[in-house]
């Protein structure tokens, strides 16, 4: 009895001793978990061949989802060989289960594979595209969707996730400004940040969190003339101080990998882009997570002019690329070319350190079969839960961008007329980028509104017109399964049918605008209006005199000049993701008051693009009370003002800003100002209101913008209810990177401009000492 006691007592011992070893500062258990992680890596590297080190490099994509031309080949048997380091586009944990099983059993090493998929904003639930959710300024909403998201896809075998795309874009043409989070990097950074988190969670050794992977590293979204995959040419001051911030935030968040972008930089495309990808991201950034090229990236480098597959090859992994994706020129070309000195064992072994590290911190050594559990696919996929937060997102994501004399909310009652290409079709509601959706179970925008409305309202709905003109140009703008019938017959006899259901209407929705693939990648567009056979069906649908609401469908900024100045009502619904109909129903007929803000400048005319808020002063500025004047840097046929300015968006209540004050109008280095205003309610519906803050500095050592985002609150206000809004401005605040890089603040006169956009604004000076 007493040797059972002793030992009871001695093994008490241990657990206490092994509990007290354990460190309690969290910086400190991730410092341990690091050297068990090396200890690991190292051991497994030592028995690795080179041509094995070279495997883990090769990403290959499945075929399940198209997000390129190239289809991998042999896949099986690549596996066995020791050739494959991980898969995309493959789902269900059936699926990955016996894919995975022939890497841990039937491969020499038995290194578990990396399986990854585009899920950019949801994965079966899903939620309105990028620059929708940008639109709600809901940075705890977008991390409650990023982690929705993740759930989804690990519970259906998926663990890695190619997202967030961060990239800043000033021009609306390019069609992936859909993807990301507008025209500016402080929000842009705020949502990277929210992304991140939600995606990977407290910590990637949970079932429920997955590997992000921030793109496109870097500046692809300021490609010349809006084209996609075209150049990029900038200053490092605009790098700098613009384009490079919300990547910087994603690394600060913890993202686990990047993705390089196709453009060039500087000359050299970034896959190859030594400055880039070394300098910037793992000396100046301090990045030590995986670093994986875009789809065919490596073997594109040939037509950009670099040289054959074994010289770009080289030249990517000399670079800083770690991984490559699908063009495998990595598999072939990366032995001859340590053969020939030209790349180092080293260079390689390091890359493959990065991809083993990603696959131990997401506990695949530990259990290659973690995300395989049908019954977490059965129990969490599309759960309800999910549809509603994708719901309230939706709503909080439609941008109000006229209501004359009140026309919305609409009454629930009467007869609704719903009538335009773009209001019988399910698949085109979750947008670009939704590779995952379940496109043939997706109500469509009369099927959502019928399902809220009930016997309420009498829904009728008809085509109008086709969504373009031209076939061949609807064929290219319906891919992936996005199609809609087109109608044969003449505008004219479609458009008159069209009318005769309208006729029967006390109120005419128009639900018309883009299709969801024309935005996205390889999507850009040179014209930026509505198509010109929906302005015709537009234009006699006004000529019924009776109401008109345009619900517009769009992942970018339009044209909407002729319609601002002729539509009574204007709701921007972008596309909304799964509940798309039930939200605009919520919303169209006051279930929900709109507060959605615009995340980029709408032009008036393409030809003013690019246009954003955060521009320069020239030397000879437009004079605001004179739109033209000779020798003053304006055009000659329309102003330099937007249509809708960054930051708008208007609510079924009014909100009045008066008494803005700064609590001092000194700054000194250690201290901060408090800018504070009243905000009240002077309508009649409770809401949101997003208030905003600004700042310039008004002389600089170089030249500054004339206004940047530095603070936001969404604040809810009862009708009648008056708040105070607070924010907080300290020298940090103030900090640019100068001529010479260097971040820092330069004392001198501040302006501070608060209001409900950045162009309708108070302001106030201070300074810095």
């Amino acid at each position: 009895m007493k040797s059972k006691f002793y030992l009871f007592f001695a093994l008490l011992l241990v657990v206490l001793a092994g509990a007290m070893a354990q460190p309690k500062d969290p910086k400190d258990l991730e410092k341990q978990h690091d050297r068990t992680m090396k200890v690991f890596i190292d051991a497994l590297l030592a028995k690795m061949t080179l041509a094995e080190k070279i495997g883990q490099l090769n990403l290959l994509t499945a075929g399940e989802a198209t997000t390129g031309t190239v289809v991998s080949t042999d896949i099986d048997a690549k596996i066995k060989a020791g050739q494959l380091g991980g898969l995309f586009s493959m789902s269900s944990p059936e699926r990955i289960r016996k894919t995975q099983q022939i890497a841990v059993e039937q491969s020499r090493l038995k290194i578990p594979l990396l399986f990854g998929m585009d899920v950019i904003h949801g994965y079966k639930t899903i939620f309105p595209i990028p620059l929708a959710l940008a639109s709600s300024w809901d940075t705890q909403l977008i991390k409650q969707t990023a982690a929705i998201a993740a759930k989804e896809a690990t519970a259906d075998g998926i663990h890695w996730a190619f997202s967030p795309m961060v990239d800043i874009s000033r021009d609306p043409r390019w069609g992936r400004i859909s993807e990301g989070s507008g025209e500016d990097p402080y929000l842009g950074g705020l949502i990277a940040k929210a992304m991140v988190q939600g995606l990977q969670g407290n910590s990637l050794a949970d079932k429920e969190t997955m590997l992000a992977c921030v793109k496109h590293f870097a500046l692809y979204g300021a490609a010349e003339a809006g084209r996609d995959y075209n150049t990029t040419d900038m200053s490092l001051h605009r790098m700098y101080n613009e384009y490079f911030y919300p990547y910087k935030a994603a690394i600060d968040a913890g993202v686990g990998s990047i993705m390089t972008s196709f453009n060039d930089i500087n000359g050299i495309p970034a896959t190859a882009n030594k400055w880039l990808l070394t300098d910037v991201l793992r000396k100046e950034w301090g990045f030590t997570g995986l670093v994986v090229s875009d789809y065919t990236s490596v073997n594109e480098l040939i037509d950009h002019g670099l040289g054959d597959l074994e010289e770009v090859s080289a030249r990517s992994i000399n670079a800083g690329l770690d991984m490559d994706m699908v063009g495998e020129g990595f598999l072939t070309t990366l032995k001859a070319s340590v053969a020939k000195g030209r790349v180092s064992e080293a260079t390689i072994t390091e890359a493959c350190r990065k991809v083993l590290e990603a696959k131990y911190k997401l506990g695949l050594f530990e259990d290659p079969y973690r995300y395989c559990d049908s019954k977490r696919a059965e129990k969490e996929i599309l759960h309800p839960s999910h549809l509603e937060k994708a719901r309230e997102a939706a709503t909080k994501s439609f941008v109000l961008l006229k209501n004359k004399d009140q026309l919305l909310p609409l009454a629930k009652k009467g007869t609704v007329a719903l009538i335009g290409p773009l209001a019988a079709t399910g698949a085109n509601m979750p947008g670009t980028w939704s590779i995952s959706a379940d496109l043939e179970n997706t109500a469509s925008l009369f099927e959502g509104m019928q399902a809220v409305l009930g016997d309420k309202v009498q829904l009728v709905h008809h085509l109008g017109t086709n969504l373009v003109s031209d076939p061949a140009y609807q064929a290219r703008a319906t891919l992936f399964g996005r199609e809609i019938k087109r109608d044969p017959r003449a505008e004219e006899a479609i458009r008159a049918e069209a009318l005769a259901v309208a006729a029967q209407a006390d109120v005419i929705v128009a639900a018309l605008g883009e299709s969801s693939e024309m935005s996205g990648e390889s999507s850009s567009r040179s014209d930026l209006n509505i198509p010109e056979n929906q302005q015709r069906l537009l234009k006699a649908l006004l000529e019924t005199g009776k109401p008109v609401v345009l619900v517009l469908f769009t992942g970018r900024p339009l044209t909407l000049t002729w319609e601002d100045k002729h539509v009574p009502a204007i709701l921007n619904v972008w596309f909304a993701g799964t509940e798309t109909g039930k939200a605009v129903a919520d919303v169209l007929f006051g279930d929900v008051v709109p507060a959605g803000k615009l995340p980029v400048t709408f032009p008036k005319h393409v030809g003013q693009v690019p246009i954003y808020y955060a521009h320069k002063n020239t030397g000879r500025p437009q004079q605001k009370e004179k739109w033209f004047e000779k020798f003053r840097s304006n055009y000659l046929d329309v102003d330099n003002e937007p249509l809708y300015p960054f930051g708008y968006g208007l609510s079924y209540t009014q909100f009045n800003y008066t008494d803005l004050k700064l609590d001092k109008d000194q700054l000194q280095a250690g201290q901060q100002i408090q800018v504070s205003l009243n905000i009240q309610n002077t309508g009649s519906y409770d809401g949101y209101e997003i208030v905003q803050m600004y700042i310039q500095d008004v002389v600089g050592s170089v030249t500054r913008p004339v206004k940047e985002l530095k603070g936001f609150e969404k604040v809810y206000l009862k009708k009648g209810e008056r708040k105070t809004v607070t924010f907080t401005i300290t020298e940090e605040d103030l900090r640019f990177f100068n001529a010479d890089l260097k971040f820092q603040s330069e004392p001198g006169t501040f302006q501070v401009f608060v209001g409900p956009n950045s162009r309708d604004t108070q302001s106030l000076r201070f300074v810095l000492n």
